[in-house]
């Protein structure tokens, strides 16, 4: 028998299925998984050999520490409720980490349900995409009761290449949608910058190689410049993710009467791909908004119009 904790995963989507095979690989047993799309957690159980739940109450019952990856507030709310089908129904003893990005309050929040209810709750923010998940190579941010981090550190490490403490829960929520933001930011800047240079005439690969070595070089330059220049936008972090994100931050900014220009000319740019059918896209797809020869040639005349 293995003295590991069975792990329980809800939200079998990209990151959530990568880390229960990472979790599988090294040793981990991945016991029971949950998704509201029964063929995600299929194909999940079939590589961990865990069982598929079809109440959350079955994920808590035949999981130690329970992971989730969910997509948003709601969504989080509704796995943690406190009347009907929860993850919380006989979870006392039991542990949750919470890797989605969602609003700080609402991490705080969880922790005080599952604490009510004799567990323990760990928000473990991600700054990676799939790849890393998969190898085990994610940039962690962790908030909650430090405790509860060392009780799970050792299976956080088998994760991440970086492991950080950021503080008491909702601090890393915090960190991890300022991370999102600034790249956000990054990413659309980066995208007018190309988009001009092509309307321009420019050699983008020339264009590329000047940004890499000067003021405007970035780690979103060389994560997406390529895929804007090829218009390659298979996903990684959706436009979607990237609205919902920036969201966030403008939400902790406005409850501080704090404005934040650039991080709102961002937001309402991932808002009107979305609007345009183009949310699916990974966020690279900003792109397609500023290049003439692309939808910016219709915004371009829809606003001179």
């Amino acid at each position: 028998m293995s003295d590991l904790p069975r792990i329980g995963i809800v939200g079998t989507g990209r990151m959530g299925a990568n880390m229960a095979l990472r979790l599988h690989d090294v040793g981990y047993p991945v016991t029971v998984v949950y998704d509201t799309s029964g063929p995600a957690a299929t194909a999940v159980a079939k590589e961990t050999g865990a069982k598929v739940a079809s109440t959350l109450s079955e994920v808590t019952r035949d999981a130690d520490v329970i992971i989730t990856v969910v997509s948003d507030d709601n969504a989080m709310y509704r796995i943690f409720a406190e009347s009907g089908d929860s993850l919380l129904i006989d979870a006392k003893g039991k542990t949750f980490v919470n890797c989605a990005t969602v609003t700080p309050n609402v991490h705080v929040e969880v922790q005080n349900r599952s604490e009510r209810a004799g567990a323990h709750s760990l928000e473990a923010c991600m700054a990676s995409s799939i790849p890393q998940a998969r190898n085990g190579t994610l940039y962690l941010m962790v908030g909650g009761k430090p405790e509860v981090f060392a009780a799970v550190e050792p299976m956080l490490k088998k994760l991440s290449a970086s492991l950080r403490y950021v503080g008491e829960a909702g601090r890393a929520a915090q960190v991890k949608a300022l991370v999102n933001m600034v790249m956000n930011i990054n990413t659309a800047g980066l995208a007018e910058g190309l988009g001009l240079g092509d309307a321009l005439g420019l050699d983008l690969e020339m264009l590329r190689e000047v940004f890499s070595q000067t003021g405007a070089n970035s780690r979103v330059l060389e994560t997406d410049g390529a895929d804007m220049q090829n218009r390659e936008h298979d996903v990684y972090f959706s436009a979607e993710h990237a609205a919902k994100d920036s969201g966030i931050a403008l939400s902790l900014a406005r409850d501080r009467d704090l404005a934040l220009p650039l991080a709102r000319a961002t937001y309402d740019q991932y808002e009107l791909m979305k609007s345009l059918g183009l949310g699916g896209l990974d966020k690279s797809g900003v792109s397609e908004l500023s290049f003439l020869s692309r939808h910016g040639q219709r915004l371009a005349e829809e606003t001179h119009a």
